[in-house]
């Protein structure tokens, strides 16, 4: 026999947001990403960024995709611009 299904109890916004409450300012976040307005990313930064979203967005069943694995395919490929 099949058990009866439980009722999916709805959450108001309210709810799923805890951290809507009383926000604390982190100043030294603050300043940290005031100073970085300016800066624009290295190359190194902008490779090692594109190695994170292609790792990020490889199937989690793919056991062997490794970042490092990533970090190395990538020398290898050439876009044309």
């Amino acid at each position: 026999m099949h058990e009866p299904k439980k009722k999916r109890r709805t959450m108001n916004m309210a709810e799923r947001k805890p951290f809507l409450g009383d926000i604390k300012t982190d100043h030294d976040l603050e300043r940290l990403l005031e100073a970085s307005k300016g800066k624009r990313p290295t190359e190194a930064e902008l490779q090692e960024q594109r190695i994170s979203f292609a790792y990020g967005n490889a199937p989690a069943s793919a056991k062997s995709i490794t970042k490092d694995s990533v970090r190395k395919a990538s020398q290898h490929i050439l876009l044309n611009a």
